[in-house]
């Protein structure tokens, strides 16, 4: 065939390693060359992902556990005060090998310095409810939860005796509680 003899017809390692070399210097000289007002941003609208959610493992909660470590046991995220920021909401407790400790339920946001940790901004159940956390889902922005409790003071308390089902939502500047009316969401468990 014609030109099967030509030099540049047959390339070499040395051909190809040129060719990326020269690639590199104009890639590496039009990121030099830029208007003098250009700048990078980008916001959640514009990659189609929302920022990453505050990390509960990176929080200190307020819940004593003694000698035990506290857990988180379920999470979820999402914006819930419709600032196009996501919020993380943590159930933790006390680890314990048997019983149903009470658990806490914290909404957590991240600081605009994404390496600062994040924080906790509303506490929605307190440990010193005595309440335990058995669901937890966020959807158009509220928080929902299906809750155990205990009907009097002489239920023991590794079993809990009544269900709730409640959501809490943003309004008005904080989280609001509202649950289902005790006839439809309160039962024995």
């Amino acid at each position: 065939m014609a030109g099967q003899d030509l030099l540049h017809t047959q390339p070499r390692p040395m051909h190809w390693l040129a060719t990326a070399t020269a690639i590199s210097a104009v890639v590496a000289a039009a990121s030099f060359v830029q208007p003098p007002d250009a700048t990078a941003t980008t916001t959640p609208a514009a990659t189609g992902r929302h920022p990453a959610a505050p990390d509960p493992s990176k929080v200190t909660f307020p819940v004593d556990c003694g000698p035990n470590r506290l857990d988180v046991v379920k999470k979820a995220s999402g914006d819930l005060d419709g600032d196009g920021t996501t919020e993380t909401v943590a159930v933790v407790r006390c680890h314990t090998g048997a019983g149903s400790p009470p658990s806490g339920v914290y909404v957590l946001a991240q600081p605009d310095g994404r390496r600062a940790a994040p924080r906790i901004v509303a506490t929605l159940l307190a440990p010193a409810q005595q309440r335990s956390v058995q669901t937890l889902a966020i959807k158009d922005g509220a928080i929902s939860a299906a809750v155990l409790g205990y009907s009097t003071r002489d239920v023991p308390r590794c079993c809990p005796d009544v269900r709730k089902s409640v959501k809490w939502q943003w309004k008005g500047g904080k989280f609001v509680q509202s649950e289902l009316p005790a006839a439809v969401s309160t039962r024995r468990v």
